[in-house]
């Protein structure tokens, strides 16, 4: 075997030193290159992680605030909803007050009204009564040609009033 490796050019004493170097070299790598890179990549691999669990974290905290969201918006729909519909109940019992309320002063209007025109009707029939009353006196006297006195005047205008009435 000595001679094969002779004819490759292999000398067995530089090849175990340079066995014994590479193992130290590869030794002196290991604790002080690979230990620190690897240190490193674990580290990066941990934030790495931390970074996927906090997107995680935050993806579930958006869904949940979108959802709390809809709520709210659905809430406060249907709280808009409500609050128009108590606004026009409102709205109708006012609508419904006030129209009442018109009716019930129309209504005292109508009977203030004929009230009045019954006022004025019975003035009216008192003055015609004493007017016809003033007539026939008056017809009386052209009529007879005499001058009639106050009682006769009077008596004949009762009269008159009497079988007006």
């Amino acid at each position: 075997m000595n001679e094969t490796l002779e004819m490759l050019g292999i000398q067995w004493q530089k090849l175990i030193i340079q066995l014994i170097c590479f193992s130290v070299m590869l030794l002196v790598l290991k604790r002080f290159a690979f230990k620190p890179v690897f240190t490193i990549l674990e580290a990066r691999k941990a934030k790495i992680a931390e970074g996927m669990a906090n997107a995680e974290k935050i993806s579930s905290q958006l869904a949940q605030t979108e959802s709390a969201r809809q709520k709210i918006l659905t809430d406060a729909g249907e709280l808009a909803n409500k609050i128009i519909a108590d606004a026009r109940a409102a709205a109708s019992r006012v609508t419904e007050l006030e129209s009442q309320k018109a009716i019930t002063v129309a209504e005292q209007i109508i009977a203030k009204a004929r009230e009045a025109a019954a006022q004025e009707r019975a003035a009216t029939l008192a003055e015609l009564k004493r007017e016809v009353g003033r007539l026939v006196v008056q017809t009386t006297m052209t009529v007879t040609g005499k001058v009639l006195t106050t009682e006769d005047q009077t008596r004949l205008a009762a009269e008159t009033q009497k079988q007006l009435s």
